[in-house]
């Protein structure tokens, strides 16, 4: 009987992972010349980056500053957040290309691949590998904490959000390149713009402090992202679109777990100081 039992658990293991997997195949999609473009060939240089981040704001990072005093970064911090504005704002731009945005709209549940629109979808590829690099550059971020000794700031949230958002859109641009993530990237590449248009004017000194009264929107910001991010993603798989049911899945789950560490975040940051008050 428990060896019945136990090929039975077996053949159903086996064809999970065999379903698993032929699932997988039908929904990776390749291009030769977009997946040969910098870092997109293997996972290994982004791998690698991420393993020299974990090392160095986590480990290397606060023991080289602890007898140290912290640096003084102000215009190197200026600098990179004013990069990081108009840089999230350039992806922002691909909207007023024209065709584009009828291409987004279009494509959005069944998107449909031609002639007509193949520079379309070029510009889209384009697009979603300056969105994986803008991702690779938000992780600067943490190494200003570092260098400034703020190693408080280096939270579970910060850096799982930075390290999963990496991996995410690697993942993603690489093996499945759905027409359908364009709305997302937008929506965070708008989040970012106004995040570090706020990080940049904070920097200027002391006297801006009174016109930066709506941090707390910020964080508003990207919860109301999350609810979006989550009714979006559920209605690509609800709707049975042409989307990737894997990847579908896991964006849910993903969304889910943010949402919930952001709440955390939002309830400790603001709702404890305003009940102080």
């Amino acid at each position: 009987m428990a060896n019945v039992t136990h090929k039975s658990y077996s053949n159903l293991i086996s064809n999970a992972q065999e379903k698993f997997l032929t699932l997988l195949n039908q929904e990776i999609k390749f291009d030769e010349e977009a997946d040969s473009w910098i870092l997109m060939k293997t996972p290994w240089p982004i791998l690698s980056l991420l393993v020299i981040y974990l090392l160095f704001v986590l480990k290397i990072g606060p023991q080289m500053m602890k007898k140290r005093e912290a640096h003084n970064l102000k215009y190197a911090m200026m600098a990179y957040n004013l990069f990081q504005t108009l840089y999230n704002g350039y992806m922002i731009s691909a909207l007023f290309i024209p065709g584009a945005f009828q291409a987004a709209v279009d494509n959005v549940c069944h998107p449909v691949e031609t002639d007509e629109n193949r520079h379309i979808v070029k510009l889209f590829y384009i697009y979603s590998w300056h969105f994986v690099v803008s991702k690779i550059s938000d992780l600067i971020d943490t190494v200003f904490f570092v260098l400034r000794k703020k190693q408080s700031h280096v939270s579970f949230l910060h850096v799982y959000h930075h390290v999963n958002m990496v991996i995410t859109t690697w993942t993603y641009f690489r093996f499945f390149k759905g027409y359908q993530a364009v709305f997302c990237g937008l929506l965070n590449a708008f989040v970012h713009m106004v995040m570090y248009s706020y990080y940049f004017l904070s920097s200027l000194g002391p006297q801006m402090q009174k016109y930066l009264w709506w941090k707390i929107y910020i964080t508003r910001l990207q919860i109301a992202q999350f609810l979006i991010g989550l009714t979006y993603g559920l209605h690509l798989y609800l709707f049975d679109c042409n989307f990737p049911r894997i990847f579908a899945i896991y964006m849910t789950a993903d969304v889910l777990l943010f949402l919930y560490l952001f709440l955390i975040f939002y309830n400790k940051t603001y709702c404890k100081n305003v009940k102080a008050d």
